[in-house]
């Protein structure tokens, strides 16, 4: 398994309840894997733990069938890739020198680029639709564009793992879908992305497995089938939907039905 959490728990500070309570999945190698649930589900907790930037009060997270906290830093990102929700911009550069940090934990500190690292770069730009941006500032970048660019900067590690946590926030249709296609095409390359996701069809629609996640604990973990039930997706999400299948993709499509209190 590239990715697998064992009975992972996590708790911030002194809080009562633990943001993950006891989580149990497994990510086979060369899928993409989509975590699914509503605000406060403990999905972004589940990526902190998996690439062991917080610490399990109890279980342990697994990266290649390794305990994550037995990887070296520059280990880890050589073989995964990580797009968090945002990040602070310390300081000016552009595009490509911001793509281009992706190189790091191949180069170290002080080897310049050589031809592998500019290919690298130069093809994450171009399957990012990031190329003609190569010499604008990312700070003057819009927030579809930068998270586009980030997405870059990951794929340029040349990674065997990806993890992205609401990767397609920010952007419109057209760059949305050329996001999952790219994550999907990269899947089928070989590469496991895990997903975090609040696009619920288009998860659907692209991803081969998904774990469904309500108030810190599994909801439901499998294919399509398993997991897109509609009284499932009702308890978790809190509101009445209809699961029907869509007629081009053959995908379950989630629609949200007129609310119990609606007029």
């Amino acid at each position: 398994m590239m990715f697998e959490a064992v009975d992972l728990a996590i708790r911030y500070g002194r809080h009562r309840r633990q943001a993950l309570a006891g989580i149990s999945m497994q990510v086979p190698k060369g899928g993409l894997y989509a975590v699914l649930g509503p605000n406060g589900s403990g999905k972004s907790t589940l990526m902190r733990g998996l690439l062991g930037t917080v610490t399990p009060e109890a279980g342990e997270a697994r990266i290649g069938g390794r305990n994550v906290r037995d990887w070296t830093r520059r280990s880890l990102a050589r073989a995964v890739g990580a797009v968090s929700q945002a990040e602070h911009l310390a300081f000016p550069m552009n595009v490509r020198d911001f793509v281009g940090m992706g190189r790091y934990p191949h180069l170290g500190a002080f080897r310049p680029e050589g031809e592998q690292d500019r290919n690298a770069i130069a093809a994450s730009m171009e399957r990012c639709d990031v190329d003609e941006l190569h010499d604008r500032d990312v700070t003057t970048l819009s927030g579809g564009e930068l998270q586009r660019v980030r997405i870059a900067r990951a794929l340029a590690q040349e990674p065997t793992g990806l993890v992205l946590d609401e990767p397609t926030a920010s952007l419109d249709i057209r760059h949305e879908m050329t996001i999952f296609q790219l994550l999907r095409d990269s899947a089928d390359g070989g590469m496991t992305v895990l997903l975090i996701t609040h696009h619920i069809n288009l998860a659907a629609r692209f991803a081969d497995r998904f774990l469904l996640l309500s108030d810190g604990k599994v909801a439901a973990e499998g294919t399509r089938d398993e997991v897109f039930q509609a009284d499932v997706l009702e308890s978790v999400y809190r509101w009445p939907v209809a699961v029907g299948i869509d007629p081009e993709t053959g995908a379950p499509q989630v629609t949200p039905r007129q609310g119990p209190d609606a007029s």
